[in-house]
């Protein structure tokens, strides 16, 4: 007998496939074999080659939950995800790449864990990592592994993230209550390939209300083929146009909630110690990177970055500390004064110099420990 579709559901699982016919049998299967029964799966099928939407119309015939739907390529999941959050009917949101699996038992799990704390809007939760090759365990990922599981508001999961410099955005590792992301109108920026990298740190400060599970339900497949593993080993000049959208996208959202009275200056800390210090100082000025881009591929990115000036980033880097508003001030030259750029990368390849000789000088004085 069929499975009945259920109208509303408690888990719609939001799923993205494209190409990936030798790896979604297992990715289905980890659904259909959970005991929690209670969930709808809404697949969005980019247009393949090897036979996935074939698969996945197999499994559909055989089981009413799962509701296919198909569209052209993309180049990302954007899309998939945001017609998971418009398609979905459940209670709760999941999402999931055609290429993965969830942990068996786990919805059941989460459920319990939801309906003895019911209401809020994300539920962090751990993902394993596995090397597609060896299936050896490669990380286990929990974005707030040293915080019990209590209620906080976003601001304060901001500020409590494992690191909250440079925290893991996979949204696979949350669950979110689908009312709040349909009420903030929640979506990925589309065109992109870092979508969760954009869209995660808007989700977590507009939530009222986040408790983490650190339960592992979700089990990530490392692959070279992938968008993620891509992403990886490529140069990083391939995700130098993504990166430019993510952090102009991200420094507009600042502009608007910053400018509310209620503003946490400590989280305005945090977000410049991570998007200027951290990030946007790596990805565009870590000495072998540099090296590797050509200076005007990497000046062309930076301006589409600040296409919309630099009210934004000069507001949040008056956040940061000293170390930060000073690298601020490094990027904001190479950016507006073109034959200053030798200038700026000297001096980001003397702060990497500088920064490795302290915390080998740290090292040594540290006392060593038994033979």
């Amino acid at each position: 007998m069929k499975p009945s579709p259920p109208e509303a559901p408690f888990f719609t699982v939001a799923a993205s496939c494209c190409n990936v016919a030798p790896y979604v049998r297992e990715c289905l299967d980890s659904l259909v074999s959970q005991p929690f029964a209670d969930w709808e799966c809404v697949v969005w099928a980019e247009e393949s080659t090897d036979g996935t939407e074939d698969i996945l119309r197999e499994y559909a015939a055989r089981d009413p939950r799962f509701r296919i739907h198909a569209g052209p390529r993309s180049g990302g999941v954007s899309a998939s995800r945001n017609k998971g959050i418009e398609l979905a009917r459940g209670e709760y949101i999941l999402f999931l790449d055609g290429d993965d699996y969830l942990s068996p038992g786990c919805l059941r799990r989460l459920h319990d864990a939801i309906a003895a704390s019911p209401g809020a809007d994300i539920y962090p939760c751990a993902i394993r990592e596995f090397d597609h090759d060896s299936g050896d365990t490669l990380q286990t990922c929990d974005s707030f592994k040293r915080v019990p599981s209590v209620r906080m508001t976003g601001p304060e999961a901001i500020l409590r993230q494992t690191p909250n410099w440079w925290p893991s955005p996979m949204l696979p590792l949350y669950v979110f209550r689908r009312a709040f992301l349909q009420e903030h109108g929640l979506r990925c920026l589309p065109g992109i390939r870092s979508e969760d990298l954009e869209f995660f740190p808007r989700a977590l400060y507009l939530a009222r209300s986040v408790l983490p599970l650190h339960e592992c339900h979700y089990q990530y497949r490392f692959r070279t083929g992938s968008i993620c593993g891509q992403a990886r080993t490529a140069s990083p000049d391939f995700l130098y146009d993504d990166r430019a959208a993510v952090y102009r996208s991200l420094l507009a959202f600042f502009a608007r909630v910053s400018a509310r009275p209620d503003f946490d200056p400590r989280v305005g800390a945090c977000w410049a110690r991570a998007w200027i210090a951290t990030q946007i100082a790596f990805q565009w000025f870590h000495p072998p990177f540099f090296r590797e881009i050509p200076r005007a591929r990497r000046a062309d990115t930076l301006q589409k970055l600040f296409a919309d000036g630099f009210d934004a980033f000069d507001r949040l880097r008056r956040y940061g500390d000293v170390r930060t508003r000073i690298v601020g001030r490094w990027i904001r030259m190479f950016v507006r004064h073109p034959r200053l750029r030798g200038l700026a990368e000297w001096l980001f390849r003397g702060q990497v110099a500088l920064h490795g000789l302290k915390e080998r000088l740290r090292g040594r004085g540290q006392p060593k420990g038994p033979r």
